[in-house]
Formats: C-alpha cells, sequence, structure tokens
C-alpha cells in the first residue's frame, strides 16, 4: 500500500523454444504487463538448454521433483501423442517431443511443475551420452533391451 491506494506487480511467466530441440523457461516481475513479459524472456534465453531426444520420444522414464511438485515423465510409442497437461504441453511440443507420457504428482502448482519438468530433461540422457560416459558401445549399453532383441531376431 501506498499513499495513493495499492500499488500493482505483473508477473509474466514464459517458456520459449525453437520447436526443434532447445526450451527454456522464464519468470519476470515489473510495473507494466510488456515489461514483465520482457524481463520473462530475457530470463528464459538465459535458460535455454538442448532437448535429448530419441526419435520423437524421451530416452527414458524420469521422475522430477521440485518443492512438493513431482513430474513422471515416460517415454511412449509414436503415435500416441503428448499426454499432460496444457502447460507441460507446452514445454514438449516447444521442444520437439511428438511423444511422452506424463503424470504431475504431490502438487499440482503449475509453475512448480514446469520447473520440475524442466529440471528433469536437464537430467536425461541419450544413449550415446552414456555409452561416451562409460566408455562402451552404444549396444552393450542397451544390449538387454526389447527393440535390439527382435533386430537380432529378425536377422537370425
Amino acid at each position: 500500500m501506498v499513499k495513493g491506494g495499492k500499488r500493482f506487480r505483473f508477473t509474466a511467466w514464459v517458456v520459449i523454444g525453437d520447436g526443434e530441440s532447445v526450451i527454456g523457461y522464464g519468470h519476470g516481475k515489473a510495473n507494466e504487463v510488456p515489461s514483465a513479459i520482457r524481463k520473462a524472456v530475457q530470463d528464459a534465453r538465459r535458460r535455454l538448454m538442448k532437448v535429448p531426444r530419441v526419435g520423437t520420444t524421451v530416452p527414458h522414464q524420469i521422475i522430477s521433483k521440485y518443492k512438493a511438485s513431482k513430474v513422471l515423465i515416460q517415454p511412449a510409442a509414436p503415435g500416441t501423442g503428448i499426454i499432460a497437461n496444457d502447460k507441460l504441453r507446452a514445454i514438449f511440443e516447444l521442444g520437439g517431443i511428438k511423444d511422452v507420457l506424463t503424470k504431475c504428482l504431490g502438487s499440482n502448482n503449475a509453475f512448480n511443475n514446469v520447473i520440475a519438468t524442466y529440471n528433469g530433461l536437464l537430467k536425461m540422457r541419450t544413449p550415446e551420452e552414456f555409452a561416451e560416459l562409460r566408455g562402451k558401445s552404444v549396444e552393450k549399453i542397451l544390449k538387454n533391451r526389447r527393440k535390439l532383441r527382435k533386430v537380432s531376431n529378425a536377422k537370425d
């Protein structure tokens, strides 16, 4: 409160991406809406990251936590689509992920779920990255996967 009454402030949350493989989220506060959006976009540009993908889905399942929010992110078969709420759907669409299953556990706070999803995508690794970290081939890392068994059975 000030002498003339209440002083209003505006908050903006934005998610930016190229629709292929880069996303970022940002938060901005200001006395006017355009200024808040501008600050949020600047904040999102600082947080840009490359989204790991295997085809049109995520590489593996992960449960990511931020404060009281937990988000389960699972790979899905091609053609499944994005099974998520509208806030998380924006993240996956801007990141170029077309098939994914999600479930929000714990708190349903939209902003915390967005941050938890971002952190989960940040922690994901592709099979190639795992192979490089462990000094093994991709085939050795994925040797027990069903896809590779089907392919190897088809060749025999």
